[in-house]
């Protein structure tokens, strides 16, 4: 069994859970490309918004209630419950390079269902993990008592079960303040092996060698080629196909937006001055002025162009336009 270690690690030096689902291609947050980019150091990892920041500070104050609450939750199912420990860092102990931290760990003696199967615990250590469920998030979540957590999270899960050689993970999803729901991921060896095949390859093939993974979308692709090399390559008839077809496509979405636009005017110009458009009885569209403050950037430098100068940078941008007649 794996033991934990204590130390605030550099993440550029290894792979975390959040960073397997990046590697699996499951992340909502990264492609493969863009972890390649912060490991490697080419690019820093995003900078939260203030207000995302705020949620991921307000999930950190709430896991030491949420740890409380789920515990309660156990005790009264029935169930003997021990916390071990909290925040523990490990690392596998085959590759140093493959490292988790556990939000919390429960030794639990009794009964629990996970889907249609009753599970017989006795005194068996599990990983724990604390979320805060808010908004359209919940949407991702199964019944309580599943294995039925957002795809992202599975992965994560797994991937610390596969560190600490753990069966269980218990997932503890806040969803309000009046109670947690619980759910569980179970160890799948099969799965794990798949996962430590591309977590291993990831990290030797392509950060510590230094070659990109394959891209999963056109920003993989403008990241990986930021500029052109001046030259001109030959299609195939599959790529050619593809140029016909994408040009067809934006015809179609060039139409539908003047049909958008035909429609809008039409109703804006009914509406007009109200707010509000209402049909038998009910709200059906909006119209309501909004206010926003933006920097005026013409302004500022045409009043204090030595300090507009100083925040001005170039960036090349590269535009995939087809030719007429493709």
């Amino acid at each position: 069994m794996n033991t934990p270690i204590q130390t605030h690690p550099d993440r550029s030096l290894f792979l975390g859970g959040s960073d397997a689902a990046a590697v699996m291609g499951l992340s909502p947050w990264a492609t493969p490309v863009e972890l390649w980019e912060q490991k490697t150091g080419r690019k820093k990892k995003d900078a939260p918004s203030p207000s995302m920041q705020k949620v991921y500070d307000r999930g950190h104050r709430l896991e030491p209630f949420i740890r409380d609450m789920v515990v309660d939750k156990l005790r009264a199912n029935g169930l003997d419950v021990e916390l071990v420990t909290y925040n523990e860092r490990y690392v596998d102990p085959e590759h140093d390079f493959l490292s988790c931290e556990i939000d919390f760990e429960l030794r639990l003696t009794g009964e629990v269902v996970i889907g249609d199967e009753v599970v017989m615990l006795d005194g068996e250590h599990v990983n724990g993990d604390a979320k805060s469920v808010t908004g359209f998030a919940r949407k991702k979540w199964g019944e309580e008592d599943t294995e039925d957590v957002p795809i992202e999270y599975a992965a994560q899960f797994m991937h610390g079960l596969m560190i600490t050689g753990r069966r269980l993970c218990l997932v503890a999803a806040l969803k309000s303040f009046d109670d947690v729901g619980i759910y569980w991921v179970r160890r799948d060896d099969e799965t794990i092996d798949g996962m430590r095949q591309k977590l291993v390859s990831f990290w030797v093939d392509h950060v510590l060698a230094d070659v990109p993974p394959d891209p999963l979308d056109f920003d993989d692709i403008k990241a990986l080629f930021p500029s052109d090399n001046g030259k001109a390559v030959e299609a195939t008839v599959d790529v050619a196909t593809k140029v016909r077809d994408l040009a067809e496509i934006k015809k179609r979405i060039k139409g539908l937006e003047e049909d958008a636009e035909f429609l809008q005017f039409a109703i804006a110009d009914f509406i007009s001055p109200h707010a509000l458009l209402t049909y038998q009885g009910k709200e059906i569209a909006l119209w309501k002025g909004q206010s926003t403050t933006r920097l005026d950037g013409k302004a500022l430098e045409e009043a204090h162009p030595e300090i507009a100068a100083k925040f001005k940078k170039t960036t090349t941008v590269r535009v995939l336009r087809l030719k007429k007649g493709a």
